[in-house]
């Protein structure tokens, strides 16, 4: 429905009014020219029925649907019929014939087309009828463009015959184009309101300001560019972004003096989405959009969005340096203090900074934390502890290097202030310049530019300081960026003074757990002796090893493990090797040792649990093992410790098969002793649980690979073998600490070991003093002939007087001249001082007096009563009957 205040309404009532206005003149024209005369009045009818026919909006409507014809072929033959003229024909822009009375003649073409005007004409000629008058009217669109022409003919005498009585039929086929004319204005005027949505012109030009309003006033700049690269429309902000002139719409894209690569993307084909171009000063997010072909021209375009993200791009920046900060305190956080050394910090703090905050950063630490001690209050020479950033042409301190620092230069200030020192830019600080210019000249030289140096303090002391140098080619530091330094250095310190209280604990524990091992081995003619002990670092662990002198040159080789770490675990095995020193001075068998050592840790497992229940003791483990070199056995026993490895003379290696027993500790379980016999030139591999264990490696693997390492290369020395074992099992010393005693064994020879059984009667010991001086003639020992014969009669007389059969006695000359009487009683004789009134007592008197050592081992069979002399002239020589005649007097007392 039409209003008459909308556009549409007010372009049908224009429409219908201008057409009944045409039609109203065409008729009255017609009038008078038939008054006048019969030629101007069929001049006058054949233009207005041509005016009306081709101003009809029908017509055009007709001319420009898809069959003309069908159309008008029936309008203007009525029209013809009923108006009286002789001809009407509806031509197309190209002269051909739409509509004719003569359906044959239509679609040819019109000779008279040659001629069609451009405006409406009406010529006169001469026909077989006579005199005749053709009117040619264009048809054109709203836009001007002709579609067609109307061409209507009549004859002079017809108009002047016919003009009164078709007057009525006149009036009728104007009422008929009247209304054709309505229907038509009605059709376009109903699809202009549809596209106007029935807005008036009031609204539609307030409509219009608000767009432009809305168009120039937006913050982002609008243009719209056509497909031939010409720019459409600019808003306000696009001009002004683009600095373009006022006239830009009339000139290509391309001649507004913008930057290629800007042009580039305004006259492409592709979709673009916030993509950042530099206009001028300013960084422009660029977004194009292709728009579909418009249904008037068919031709396309693009609407292109800028926005200045200039100040964006500004607090973004500064917006990803604070999080670039936080990741990076974050990293810190991660990997300074992931070791708990000193060094180690200093060097993660150098690291962590370079090259996010600064190029080069050097740490200065004083003498004192760099060992673990507490540091002085005031320190002017420090020493670096890391470096990084620092290429190799530029010489400066190294780590390990002493650093001093000289008055007035930065980090002097800043050890004096306890404050954070900023140098924003070195070339310009005189100060530091003028007292000490060779270093400034050095530093400039290698172009440094800013520096920050800031103090490690933690718990209020100061452990040192740090450098953040940025080159003269870096944005130089400010105070935000001293106060991020802070941030990171106290951050820093925490765990440098953590790793520095650590490093002091691990040295004490470290200094108490050396010495309570063994630092000099004995020099053992029976085993060559090599031996590695590494501690962990995660603190000092309860792994220990011995090498203990036995009696009748037997050795024994003690590797065990206490469970824990620290100075506890370390203080439990000096006692537990203390304990073992004491029981093997017993000459106790493997299983007999370890079965006093389990009651010996259970008992201080209870004492412990009753003062401190956090540092119970859990349990340990121990081998023991005795080598005799005179039979060239070995007798050994374990206590849940991994067995031994024998490597035989030609290569092969093998885990003797040892039963495991239980840890010390636990108590009422026996442990069981197991003689293995080895050959000369074996090696016997005594180690702990931190060689073949290992995070992630099973046991079993690590076994293996230590076989394969002992068997790689036969008649190796024992050094060699503990390289070669360390090199093919490199322990984890972070978690656990290692123990690793290795022996080649040697054999005493047939022409060292001397022996005899001696029946039990008094005889026979002459004849044991005649035998055994032979025998130290044949040694080349005759020297040592008195005090031995001396020894081994009491010995010998003991065991007949007090002893039970067998007796026998052993010599064996080895380093010692070793002397043992054996029997099968298991009484052992005492020293006692006699008195003037006894007549006897005085024998082992004697015995300890001549002999370097001496003392008792139980047998399965009975006892053994040992000697040991030295051979070498020391303080245990045997003296001759002139240095102690009394000693002598009391022997023969003795003896006759």
């Amino acid at each position: 429905m039409f209003r008459v205040r909308s556009v549409a309404g007010q372009v049908f009532l224009l429409q219908v009014l201008v057409v009944t206005l045409v039609i109203v003149a065409a008729l009255a024209a017609l009038l008078l020219q038939a008054r006048r005369d019969s030629t101007q009045d069929a001049r006058l009818r054949s233009m207005d029925i041509a005016t009306t026919l081709a101003y009809s909006p029908a017509t055009a409507e007709a001319l420009t649907g898809p069959d003309p014809t069908a159309e008008l072929q029936p309008l203007t033959e009525r029209i013809r019929k009923e108006s009286g003229v002789d001809l009407i024909v509806v031509l197309s822009p190209t002269g051909v014939r739409y509509t004719h009375p003569d359906p044959a003649e239509i679609g040819e073409f019109d000779p008279n087309a040659l001629n069609l005007p451009s405006d409406p004409r009406t010529e006169n000629f001469h026909t077989t009828r006579g005199d005749a008058v053709a009117s040619y009217v264009p048809v054109t669109e709203p836009d001007g463009t002709v579609v067609g022409t109307v061409a209507v003919s009549i004859t002079v005498k017809q108009v002047a015959s016919m003009a009164a009585t078709q007057l009525p039929v006149l009036v009728g086929a104007a009422v008929g184009a009247l209304a054709l004319s309505a229907a038509g204005t009605a059709l376009v005027s109903r699809r202009l309101l549809r596209q106007t949505h029935g807005l008036g012109p009031v609204e539609m030009t307030r409509m219009y300001d608000h767009h432009d309003a809305v168009l120039h006033a937006v913050r982002e700049g609008v243009l719209i560019t056509d497909d031939d690269g010409s720019l459409v429309l600019a808003n306000d902000e696009a001009r002004r972004l683009l600095d373009l002139p006022p006239d830009a719409e009339q000139h290509e894209v391309d001649g507004l003096g913008l930057d290629p690569v800007l042009v580039d993307v305004l006259t492409s084909d592709g979709t673009v989405t916030d993509e950042v171009h530099q206009a001028g000063g300013r960084l422009l997010a660029v977004n194009k959009r292709r728009t579909a072909p418009s249904p008037h021209t068919g031709r396309a375009g693009s609407v292109v969005t800028l926005r200045d993200t200039t100040e964006l791009r500004t607090l973004s920046g500064r917006a990803e340096m604070a999080r670039e900060r936080l990741t990076l305190l974050y990293d810190a956080g991660a990997r300074i203090g992931s070791t708990l050394d000193v060094e180690k910090t200093a060097q993660e703090l150098a690291d962590v900074a370079v090259p996010r905050f600064a190029f080069v950063v050097t740490v200065e630490l004083a003498e004192e934390v760099l060992h673990g001690e507490e540091p002085p209050r005031v320190a002017s020479v420090m020493r670096r502890a890391a470096v990084s950033g620092i290429e190799a042409d530029r010489p400066l301190v190294p780590p390990g290097g002493q650093v001093r620092f000289r008055p007035g230069t930065p980090q002097a200030r800043c050890v004096e202030s306890g404050r954070a020192v900023l140098e924003a830019d070195l070339a310009a600080a005189e100060e530091w310049q003028a007292m000490d210019p060779e270093e400034a000249a050095h530093v400039l030289a290698h172009g440094a530019g800013s520096l920050i140096t800031v103090p490690l303090r933690a718990r209020g002391t100061l452990l040192g300081v740090v450098d953040f140098w940025r080159s003269r080619w870096e944005k130089p530091f400010d105070e935000n960026d001293m106060a991020f330094a802070q941030e990171l250095a106290a951050w820093a310190a925490v765990a440098l003074d953590n790793a520095r209280r650590y490093t002091r604990e691990h040295a004490m524990a470290v200094t108490l757990q050396e010495s309570l091992l063994p630092r000099d081995l004995p020099e053992l003619s029976a085993l060559d002796v090599a031996h590695r002990y590494l501690p962990a670092q995660a603190g000092v662990g309860g792994d220990w090893f011995d090498v203990i002198e036995l009696s009748g040159a037997r050795v024994a080789l003690v590797v065990g493990d206490v469970v824990g770490h620290g100075l506890h675990a370390a203080a439990t095995m000096g006692r537990l090797r203390t304990a073992v020193h004491n029981f093997a001075t017993l000459d106790l068998a493997p299983d007999e040792l370890l079965a006093r050592l389990d009651d010996l840790v259970a008992r201080l497992d209870r004492e412990q649990s009753g003062h401190d229940e956090d540092e119970t003791l859990i349990g340990a483990t121990c081998l023991y093992v005795v080598y005799d070199p005179a039979s060239g056995s070995c007798m050994m026993a374990r206590a849940g410790h991994p067995p031994p490895a024998l490597v035989h003379p030609d290569g092969t290696a093998v885990f003797l098969d040892l039963p495991a027993g239980p840890p010390l500790g636990l108590g009422g379980l026996p442990f069981e002793a197991v003689e293995v016999q080895v050959p000369e030139a074996s090696q016997l591999v005594l180690y702990t649980d931190g060689l073949v264990e290992k995070r992630g490696r099973d046991i079993d693997v690590g076994l293996a690979i230590l076989q394969g390492a002992l068997a790689a290369q036969p008649g190796r020395a024992p050094e060699e073998t503990c390289r070669a074992v360390l090199e093919a099992l490199p322990p984890d010393r972070a978690t656990d600490d290692v123990a690793l005693l290795v022996a080649r064994t040697r054999v005493l020879n047939a022409d060292q070991v001397a022996d005899w059984d001696v029946p039990q009667e008094p005889a026979a010991v002459s004849r044991v003093r005649a035998e055994v001086a032979r025998q130290l003639d044949a040694w080349d020992l005759t020297e040592a002939g008195f005090a031995t014969e001396l020894i081994l009669s009491e010995l010998v007389t003991n065991a007949i007087r007090y002893g039970t059969s067998p007796i026998h006695v052993r010599l064996l000359r080895d380093r010692h001249l070793i002397c043992e009487v054996s029997d099968g009683s298991s009484t052992s004789p005492h020293l006692r001082y006699a008195s003037t009134t006894d007549e006897g007592g005085r024998g082992l008197f004697l015995v300890a007096r001549y002999a370097e050592r001496w003392g008792t081992r139980y047998t399965p069979a009975g006892k053994v009563i040992w000697t040991e002399q030295l051979l070498d002239g020391g303080s245990g020589e045997p003296a001759g009957p002139a240095d102690d005649d009394d000693l002598l007097a009391q022997w023969a007392d003795v003896t006759l």
